[in-house]
């Protein structure tokens, strides 16, 4: 449970790689800025989500620098175009304490996407709409107070964007938000969201996935793993979790595509938004 500090590299050249995708994109014709949008913008994007959810859990700097992660949490966010880290961090939290708490665990779908989205083409409708949904979600189902950092977070992203428009233009811009909401819809990494958490098999509410994907998302696949060991970096799991303590892991039910699940749960009948374990919860509730 130490911080994996070549996270941070890897960030700052996550970074740069999009700076230079939005000097290249300025000047091509509109249907050549939509397809790097989602060929090469979308990974990067989604990728870049998921780096910002091992720095939630100050995989960075560490636990005992807890503010360095939340500063670089906000410049991780820059090329994603909408402010996103500070908020996520608050309510992931509570993903990981309260897990399927009813009212407080913003990743449980809500009643009206359970009942709306039941069939076939609904249910391919609602995968594309994801990024949607998981923006006014937490406003729907446990709204929070607005921080002093979550304006921060919107202030540096506002200033970072009207940057971008000012020195390259509306392709860019579109380049950048097209690739954040391409990325986390309609999109083989999508696939880590319904994997995680929805019971293909009843009773077998978290799943992990052990495909090549893994590569570009720090790991999120291991999420098993990473729901019993929290603090331990997403390049960790692998090997500290997964290989030492592999007779506790093995044995469970788990993926090896993304995009299967993705076609499974559409596909399938007796899967919905509703197919979520959900806990009405007791006692005292300390949120994020």
């Amino acid at each position: 449970m130490k911080p994996d500090y070549n996270l941070i590299w890897v960030v700052v050249l996550m970074v740069l790689a999009q700076l230079t995708a939005f000097y290249l994109v300025k000047d091509l014709d509109w249907k050549w800025v939509v397809f790097w949008a989602y060929a090469f913008g979308s990974c990067i994007s989604h990728s870049m989500t998921l780096a910002i959810h091992e720095i939630s859990h100050n995989s960075a700097f560490g636990n005992s620098k807890a503010m360095w992660n939340r500063w670089f949490g906000i410049f991780a966010n820059l090329p994603l175009g909408l402010p996103y880290s500070i908020s996520f961090k608050r309510y992931h939290m509570d993903h990981h304490r309260y897990l399927g708490g009813d009212g407080i665990d913003v990743d449980i779908p809500t009643n009206f996407e359970g009942w709306f989205f039941c069939t076939r083409f609904r249910k391919f409708i609602w995968i594309v709409l994801q990024p949607f949904f998981y923006a006014i979600r937490p406003l729907c189902i446990n709204p929070k107070p607005i921080t002093r950092l979550e304006i921060i977070n919107l202030l540096a992203q506002l200033i970072f964007d009207v940057a971008i428009y000012y020195l390259w233009g509306v392709k860019s811009i579109f380049y950048m938000l097209a690739g954040s909401v391409l990325g986390l819809g309609l999109h083989p990494i999508s696939g880590h969201f319904i994997a995680e958490h929805y019971m293909f098999l009843k009773g077998h509410e978290t799943y992990s996935y052990y495909g090549p994907l893994n590569l570009l998302t720090f790991n999120v696949g291991y999420h098993n793993e990473h729901h019993d060991f929290p603090n331990i970096p997403g390049k960790s799991l692998p090997l500290v979790v997964k290989k030492i303590a592999a007779e506790y892991y093995d044995n469970l039910p788990q993926y090896n595509s993304w995009i299967k699940v993705l076609y499974d749960f559409v596909m399938d009948d007796t899967i919905s938004p509703y197919s979520r374990m959900k806990r009405q919860l007791k006692g005292e509730v300390k949120q994020d």
